[in-house]
C-alpha cells in the first residue's frame, strides 16, 4: 500500500484526527480474526471469493460517490499498470486467503507473527531489489528475526509457514505496488475488479453444484457481503490517517494490528503460547524496536540542518 507524498502538519486543525483514523484502521485489522471466525467451517477460498467480489462492489461505489471513476478507467487503459496490478492482485488474494485459513484453522498466533515479521522482510526486499541501503541497526534487526524463526524451527521441528508466507507475500505486494504510481483506493479497486471475474465463476460453480454457502442463512449471507465493508473501511481510515500524520508517527501504529491479533489468539481463542513462542516473539519484538529506532535516527539525520564551517 502506497502512502500520500506529504502529510498534513501535525499541529494543523486536521492533524488531531490522524491518530483517531490510525487507531480505527489498525484496530480493525487487528480484530478481523473475530469476523473470520464467524464463518466457522466455511472453506477459506469461498470466503476469499466473496471478500473480493463485495470489496470490488463497495470500492467501485465509493469511487462513483467521489466522482473518481475516471481515475479507474484511466488506469485500466494502461496495459503495463494493469499487468503489474494483476500480479499484485494475485499476491493480495493469496495473502488474504491464507490469513482467513490461518484464523479458521486456529493459528491466529502464527498469523500475527507473520505481520510482525513483514516490516523486516520489506526492508530486506528493498535492499535486494531496490538497492536501498541497509543500515547497521537494520542488519542486526533482520538477523534477530532470522534467529527467532530459526529457534522456533529448531525447537518445535516445524516451519511457521503461514507466518513466513504472509510476511513474504505482503512484502512482495508492497514492493510491486511501488512500481505503479496509483492512489491506494483506486489501485485496490482495480486489483479486486481484476480478480472478481474468476471469483464470480467460482462462486457460480459452487452454487450450481450445491456446495456454496451463500444464501443458506441470512447471517452467513450478510457476513459474505459485509466482508467487502470490513476490507475497504480500514483502508479508507488508513488513507485519512496517512494524510494527517508523518510516516514516522504512522509507523508506530502498524504494530497495533498484530498485537491485537496475538492477544485474541492467546486470551480469547486459547491458542498455545509456549516458552518457545516467547523466545521467538521476543527476538522479533527486539528486532522491530531496533528497526524503529534506526529508522527514526536515520530520518532525523537526513532532515537535520547541515553545519558549515567559517
Amino acid at each position: 500500500m502506497t502512502l500520500p507524498k506529504s502529510a498534513a502538519p501535525e499541529g494543523s486543525s486536521e492533524a488531531h484526527l490522524g491518530p483517531v483514523y490510525a487507531l480505527l484502521a489498525y484496530s480493525t485489522w487487528g480484530l478481523l480474526p473475530v469476523y473470520w471466525k464467524f464463518f466457522g467451517a466455511t472453506p477459506a477460498v469461498e470466503v476469499l471469493s466473496h471478500r473480493m467480489i463485495w470489496s470490488a462492489v463497495f470500492l467501485a461505489g465509493i469511487l462513483v460517490a467521489q466522482r473518481r471513476l475516471s481515475d479507474l478507467v484511466a488506469l485500466l487503459r494502461s496495459p503495463r499498470s494493469v499487468l503489474v496490478l494483476l500480479l499484485t492482485a494475485s499476491l493480495l488474494s493469496f495473502n488474504w486467503g491464507l490469513y482467513i485459513y490461518g484464523v479458521n484453522s486456529d493459528r491466529v498466533v502464527e498469523a500475527s507473527l507473520g505481520y510482525y515479521i513483514n516490516p523486516l522482510v520489506t526492508v530486506l526486499l528493498g535492499f535486494v531489489f531496490l538497492k536501498e541501503r541497509l543500515h547497521r541497526g537494520q542488519q542486526v534487526a533482520v538477523a534477530l528475526a532470522v534467529v527467532g524463526v530459526g529457534y522456533f524451527i529448531w525447537q518445535l521441528g516445524t516451519v511457521p509457514w503461514i507466518a513466513l508466507a504472509l510476511a513474504v507475500s505482503f512484502a512482495f505486494y508492497g514492493l510491486l505496488r511501488k512500481v505503479v504510481a496509483v492512489a491506494p483506493l483506486v489501485g485496490l479497486a482495480v486489483e479486486t475488479l481484476l480478480i472478481t471475474p474468476i471469483t464470480l465463476l467460482f462462486v457460480g460453480w459452487l452454487g450450481v453444484t450445491g456446495q456454496g454457502h451463500f444464501g443458506q442463512s441470512w447471517l452467513l449471507t450478510l457476513l459474505f457481503i459485509g466482508a467487502g465493508v470490513t476490507t475497504s473501511m480500514p483502508l479508507l481510515w488508513f488513507n485519512n490517517a496517512a494524510k494527517r500524520l508523518k510516516l514516522a508517527t504512522l509507523g508506530f501504529f502498524q504494530y497495533l494490528a498484530p498485537s491485537l491479533s496475538l492477544l485474541l489468539g492467546v486470551f480469547v481463542y486459547g491458542e498455545p503460547f509456549t516458552p518457545v513462542h516467547v523466545v521467538t516473539f521476543g527476538c522479533i519484538w527486539a528486532a522491530l524496536l531496533l528497526y524503529s529506532v534506526t529508522a527514526l535516527r536515520t530520518r532525523g539525520a537526513r532532515h537535520s540542518p547541515t553545519k558549515s564551517g567559517c
